[in-house]
This record gives C-alpha cells, structure tokens and sequence, in this order.
C-alpha cells in the first residue's frame, strides 16, 4: 500500500461522535477558540468546555469597547515533563518551548509608532525566556529569536537551550516570557506547571503516578533521536497540510483510542495502553493519521505482547492498524512507512530500523489574548488574569456569577459581551458579578424561544481588554407566547392595569432587595 493511499484513509468525525450536554436555563460555557481554556485539569470538563457546549448557541453580540479582530495573541506550547540535568550535563527541554505571536493588534501598535518617526528598534518585538523563581536574570534567560512564519501571519520563537539543574529542588515549575515592544515591557507571561522528573519510569504505572500516563484525547508530541544525538533530533510536525519530520518545528496531536464497533468508531477516554488502536490528529488543522496500533519499543523491538499504560518520555512505534507489517517511519525530512519483518524465533517481537523509533510526551498549549488599544500601550497587560472556573449561583431575574482563576484585582471588571457588569473583588483567586438582565441585549425576552450567548471578558480599568474562552449562555423561560395562550389567560391579561402595575412593583422591589445584599456583602 502507498503512503498516500494510508494517509488518505477515512478518519471518523471527531464532533460527531460527543453529544452535547443538557441544556439548563442558565449555564456557562467556552467559545469556540482552537485552543484549550486554562484551567480545570479534569479532561471531561475541559472538553465539553472547550469545544462542544457552543455549538447549539444561536446569537453573539458584539465585543467589548474594541473589535476582537485587533487583538494581540500570544500561545505558548510546552511539554508537561522535564528531565532534571546532573552535574554539569545539560539535558535541553525537548521538545523545546516554543512561543506563537499573532493578531492584528501587534500590527496596528508597530504602524502607529513608524508614523510617529521612531527608529526601527522602537518597534521590534523582544522575548526573552527563562524558569520562574529562578536566579536568572534577563541576560542570562533565553533570548527568543522570533521569526515570521512564510504560511501565516504570525512569529515563530523555540526556547532550545532550556534545561533545570540538580541544584533546583522543586518538584514543578513555570516557565516565565517576558516580551518587549522595542524598550517598552509588553507583559510577563506562565506556562502551565512542568513536572520535574530524573528519568523516564519504565515500570508499570499505577495510579499513584497517573500524571505520567497518557491520557486519551489529551496533547501529545512525537520526536526521533538517532543514537542520543540532540542535533539528530527530528519532530513529527504537520507542513502545508503533509506529514514531515522538522528539526524545529514540532506539532501538538490530539491522541484517542480507537475502538471499532462495526463501521463507527467511539472514543474511550481512559489511558492510553500498549497494543491499543490510537489516532493522532493536528490540533491546528485537524489532519489526521490513519488508525495505528501503538507498541512498546525495547531495544529496538516492537514488543507485541505489551498492554501496560503509555508514559511518559517512552520509546514507542506505530503500526498501521490496515496494514500490520507497515510502521510510521522518518527518512530524513519525509515520513514513509517501513515494512518490518517478525523473527522466526520470537514472534512476539518485530525488529525495528532506528526511524521507527519514537519518543512520546505530553505538551500544553496556554494563550493569552488582549487587547491593549494605542492609548494603553505603554503600561505593560501583566499580570494577566486566568479563569479557571465559573459558578452561577441564583437564577431566573437575578444571578450572581463567582469566578475562581488568579491574577484578579479591584483594578478589574466582568463584562458580559459590551455591558458592563456589577463586579465585586473577593481575593486574587475569586471574583463575584451580578449578570446583567438579559434586556440589555434583546427585547421581547419572554416572547422568544431561543439562546442567547455572550462572550465574557475582564477589563481592566485603565481600558486594557483580556479575552476568555468563557461565555455566558441565556436560556428562554419555559412558557408560552402570548398570541398562543388560551381565552382565559387572554382575559386575564386584559385586567385592570393595577395588578399589571403590583406585579412590576414586587418584582423591582425583589430585584432591588437582592442587589442590596450583594452591595452589602461587596461592604463587608
């Protein structure tokens, strides 16, 4: 079988096979952004979050104060795992780090200062990268090398040259990029916690280390290393829509086990064990490779026999489920298949040439999107606050929504889409708001049978905006519209205005009271 004929096989639609939640009448979800939220580090919620609960939401207003096509965007792209360097050995983070910088907003901010007459320098962007808490100063951290990706709009920046001595003691760590317009300070910004470790486990693991396993559906990163060579260090990466082996760029897979059920596929969402048919698809552009059976790589032997869980920094190969002989195999800068033969002694191994070799690890992928405007460019957007979780708390006509996350200050306010939101400033990991009436972004409220969804945002007071990958759904009352209501609800309705008018006072009298109690806990 050709390689094309392979890479070309039907995959199962991944959307479709994920029902979407219940719909309650007030609930919370994430708009559709190609990129996880920050936060909760259980899968099943970031999933639902994240990808599918938008999907049946019918209207968006508009965003805050400013068009969200002139936001900054910065993505950071890291591995989960680092191994710890002894002695004077320097074990390089791999993959390495690698930062993405995108929106038109960089754009506007650098026109805006060459008309102004600034040199070239003042414009540049600078990015320097180093561990957090660490002794390191700006000269000594890593200076990015941005360059501008030839098929985007957007720079491109890897951190090779990154490693954690012995003479660090902590378990985990961050890294810290701290990114410069010309001598202005754009902002520092964290990755998520790295987990440091001495060398990968090659026992079983058990649930005492489930944070080494692979989880299915989680991000994964593939990288070939002939003979322990760092400059022999290729990275599976997805190019112009094909497969190749990259000496810099590597490419974040969405890995899930596969099993078939007569023509369909479901998705298990447990750990990833040997002998299981896994599929990995390109987070950025959803193409993917055809169903493969993972295997455990010893000495250069398939063992075929294996189903212990998949950990981290392990040597594995992937054996075309349709073609049972075939393995995902570099050559260079190309990926081929190589027909591998069983020995004759031990049928349970398969030998394995040195480019069927795989090293397999966990990454994590946080952005920060913002908007600073031209008249906030010179205060720098750090430190920039994360949502990592939501809480409705009430419901009906008035609701409070508590939101947990870090970096929140009484320098900040929830809006919902363009409207402001009554924001009260609990501790730098909480937030409480009271939602807006949904009046504010339509009329005829109780006559309509639709969703209305809105995206939330935090802003701070000097104007700078920071995006979430939250929203904030409106779900219709459950009751009829007036021209279907029967004769005697019709007669009812046309009473004397004085119930019509008792009724509107109660119910601002309710609305008042409860927003009394909110301004007196915001007091206390």
């Amino acid at each position: 079988m050709e390689v094309s004929e392979l890479l070309e096989a039907p995959r199962p639609d991944l959307t479709a096979l994920y029902p979407l939640p219940p719909s309650p009448l007030t609930h919370l979800g994430s708009l559709l952004a190609g990129h996880d939220a920050p936060g909760s580090d259980d899968w099943q919620h970031r999933r639902l979050e994240s990808e599918f609960q938008a999907c049946h939401f019918a209207e968006t207003p508009r965003e805050p104060l400013r068009d969200s096509h002139t936001d900054q965007s910065i993505t950071i792209l890291h591995a989960k795992v680092a191994q710890k360097s002894y002695g004077n050995e320097k074990r390089f983070f791999c993959p390495p780090p690698c930062v993405y910088i995108s929106g038109q907003g960089w754009r506007l901010l650098q026109d805006n200062l060459k008309a102004s007459g600034f040199g070239d320098s003042v414009y540049q962007l600078r990015g320097y990268m180093c561990l957090d808490n660490s002794s390191q100063s700006q000269t000594d951290a890593f200076k990015l090398v941005l360059d501008e990706q030839p098929d985007s709009r957007q720079l491109f920046a890897c951190a090779k040259t990154l490693y954690i001595s012995d003479q660090d003691k902590r378990k985990h760590f961050r890294l810290l990029l701290s990114l410069f317009l010309g001598r202005q300070e754009v902002g520092s910004f964290h990755s998520r916690l790295i987990k440091v470790i001495s060398k990968p486990s090659q026992k079983r693991q058990s649930m005492k280390n489930a944070d080494l396993c692979i989880s299915s559906c989680s991000r994964v990163a593939l990288f070939n290393r002939l003979r322990s060579q760092t400059v022999s260090t290729r990275y599976l990466s997805v190019e112009g829509g094909a497969f190749v082996a990259s000496a810099r760029h590597w490419t974040a897979f969405t890995i899930t086990m596969v099993e078939e059920q007569r023509a369909d596929f479901t998705l298990s969402e447990s750990f990833v064990c040997y002998g299981c048919v896994v599929q990995l698809v390109c987070t950025e552009t959803g193409i993917a490779l055809p169903p493969m059976v993972i295997r455990k790589v010893t000495k250069q032997h398939a063992i075929l026999d294996v189903d212990e869980p998949v950990s981290q920094l392990h040597k594995c190969a992937f054996q075309f489920r349709d073609s049972p002989h075939s393995y995902l195999c570099l050559s260079n800068d190309n990926i081929i298949l190589y027909h591998a033969q069983s020995p004759m002694r031990d049928p349970s191994r398969v030998v394995l040439n040195d480019g069927s070799c795989w090293t397999i690890i966990g990454v994590e992928s946080v952005e920060f999107s913002f908007n600073q405007g031209l008249a906030q460019a010179q205060s720098p957007v750090s430190p920039f606050p994360v949502i990592s979780a939501l809480e409705v708390n009430g419901g009906g006509h008035v609701a409070m929504l508590e939101i947990h996350g870090e970096n929140f200050g009484p320098h900040v306010k929830v809006w919902f889409g363009n409207h402001e939101a009554e924001t009260m400033f609990k501790s730098p990991k909480s937030l409480v708001c009271v939602v807006p009436d949904v009046s504010v972004f339509t009329e005829g409220w109780r006559c309509l049978r639709r969703t209305i969804t809105v995206p939330l945002s935090v802003i701070r007071l000097d104007g700078i905006i920071y995006r979430t990958p939250y929203s904030f759904t409106y779900t219709p009352e459950l009751q009829l519209v007036p021209a279907l209501r029967g004769p005697e609800q019709g007669r009812r309705q046309e009473g004397p205005q004085g119930e019509q008018k008792g009724d509107d006072l109660l119910e601002t009298i309710h609305q008042e009271f409860t927003r009394a109690n909110f301004h007196l806990f915001m007091q206390s």
